[in-house]
């Protein structure tokens, strides 16, 4: 079952490129609203679109002085090139050993035959750790409600 908001949000440490420190959830949030985004794989036609959107908009995020991250299974090796090839300026962390998705309960153990990849999910996490915003659709073609989160961290 999906975190709900209120909810205390998981602690996490993640990697982002391999050669440096992991992105650790607190310290990386540092007092600011954080925008968490789970996508199930990198390259896939839905993903890009989702990390291309905000990418394409981030000084909308920044003016909000809001953290984002991009969350998903994929090793950060493929990471790295896919932040890189959709203009990414926010960290997109691996979660190869989906313990992250799981602690979140958007973990899915069935996404077309395959055991524990991410589900489409959306989180933020205001800046006392508490999840403000939780969205998920078990249509992984649905993206989120950027606007709506928006107005999530803008009232924070």
């Amino acid at each position: 079952m999906i975190l709900q908001p209120g909810s205390a949000a998981p602690d996490f440490e993640l990697t982002w490129r391999i050669g440096q420190p992991p992105v650790e959830r607190a310290s990386y949030q540092a007092g600011a609203p954080l925008v968490i985004l789970f996508f199930p794989l990198a390259f896939s036609s839905v993903c890009t679109d989702e990390v291309c959107r905000v990418a394409e908009d981030w000084s909308s995020w920044e003016s909000l002085g809001a953290k984002v991250v991009g969350i998903s299974v994929d090793s950060p090796f493929v990471l790295a090139r896919f932040a890189e090839e959709a203009g990414a300026a926010f960290p997109l962390l691996s979660d190869f050993n989906k313990t992250v998705a799981e602690s979140f309960g958007v973990l899915n153990r069935d996404y077309f035959g395959m055991d524990g990849v991410a589900d489409r999910a959306a989180f933020v996490v205001d800046p006392e750790g508490r999840v403000r915003y939780a969205w998920t659709d078990p249509d992984d073609s649905v993206l989120p409600d950027f606007d709506a989160i928006r107005a999530v961290v803008g009232g924070l």
